[in-house]
């Protein structure tokens, strides 16, 4: 009797090991991450502010402690410097950066198609008829070296002018861009959603390129393009690669949230000041801007190619390098995330 309760005590202590054991191989490495954005009130990042209200970062074990900067290149600048951890920032960064031999992956896909939108403000509209008109123009960016900065370089490029032909202003992606737009200080404007609504519901300014459907961003990019993702150094997410999976798990959770919910119920959600004082605007401009998040956070290699391409004819750095497009980017994480209830 006594060597059966010896046994019995001996397999409890083995089973509580094991599950021990098993529960360290799944605990992130960091229980706090430092996570850098660039204009956090934007639609774009929609998909982060959700995650974060939601809770779902802390029910993956993490403090995720977010900076939000003016845009995203200066959100890539932290990474770089070593004050950020991650990034959640447009995709076009991955492959600008390993083209400078700086090997960021991402990780997730949160948009599946940017929403940047180009505006020409009502009183220079008349003189307006393609993207070569904007030679020696003022235009406002989110952030120079954004993506925003980059959309309207390709149209530039492609329309026969050259990168530096228009200059650029930051003007950053809530209130401090309607506000740039109402004292006139520039001539045309790159943002997105609820900028543009705002701008537009108030006659401010006349779109001319539009990236908030497919349809619009196959004519600006000649295809689908990877918008909104998280990403970090190769370095980070190999050596923290429970961490990555955590935040790839909470990320992917509040996409699947998003996907079967309506805008009224994604607005709920949201901090009252992104709204800039008009509710029902934003709830309007989150109903337009649904269809471009991800349902469940994978690449297509297709999307990726064509940003490639986009960089490639404008970027000096990205035409000279030999890039592996595929190097950019992993689904691993995705692939690896818990079915939802």
């Amino acid at each position: 009797m006594r060597r059966a309760l010896a046994a019995a005590v001996a397999g409890l202590f083995l089973i509580a090991a094991a599950v021990l054991a098993s529960a360290q191989d799944v605990k992130p490495e960091l229980s706090r991450v430092r996570l850098a954005v660039g204009g956090k009130p934007a639609l774009f990042y929609l998909p982060l502010t959700v995650t974060e209200r939601l809770g779902c970062f802390r029910d993956a074990g993490l403090d995720v402690e977010i900076s939000d900067f003016p845009g995203g290149a200066r959100a890539l600048q932290a990474l770089i410097g070593g004050s950020a951890d991650v990034v959640t920032g447009a995709f076009d960064h991955t492959i600008q950066m390993q083209a400078k031999n700086q090997p960021i992956v991402a990780v997730v896909q949160l948009g599946q198609f940017p929403g940047y939108v180009l505006g020409v403000l009502t009183g220079k509209a008349q003189a307006y008829r393609s993207p070569a008109d904007l030679k020696g123009v003022k235009i406002g960016v989110t952030a120079p070296g954004s993506s925003t900065h980059f959309m309207v370089q390709h149209l530039m490029v492609t329309h026969g002018l050259k990168r530096d032909d228009a200059s650029f202003v930051g003007i950053g992606a809530s209130a401090s861009a309607v506000a740039a737009v109402q004292r006139g200080e520039i001539d045309a404007i790159v943002n997105v959603d609820p900028v543009i609504s705002i701008l537009e519901s108030r006659g401010l300014i006349k779109v001319v390129a539009d990236t908030r459907t497919l349809a619009g961003t196959r004519e600006v990019f000649g295809g689908a393009y990877p918008a909104a993702v998280l990403y970090a150094q190769r370095a980070f997410i190999d050596e923290k690669p429970r961490t990555t999976q955590a935040l790839v798990n909470a990320l992917v959770r509040g996409l699947k949230w998003i996907g079967g919910r309506s805008a009224a119920e994604v607005a709920a959600v949201m901090p009252s000041e992104y709204a800039l004082g008009d509710n029902a605007l934003y709830e309007r401009s989150i109903g337009k801007s649904l269809p471009m998040y991800s349902r469940d956070g994978r690449f297509a290699r297709d999307a990726a190619d064509t940003a490639y391409t986009v960089l490639k004819a404008f970027d000096p750095d990205v035409g000279s390098a030999k890039i592996d497009v595929s190097t950019t980017y992993t689904n691993a994480f995705v692939e690896k995330v818990p079915a939802q209830p």
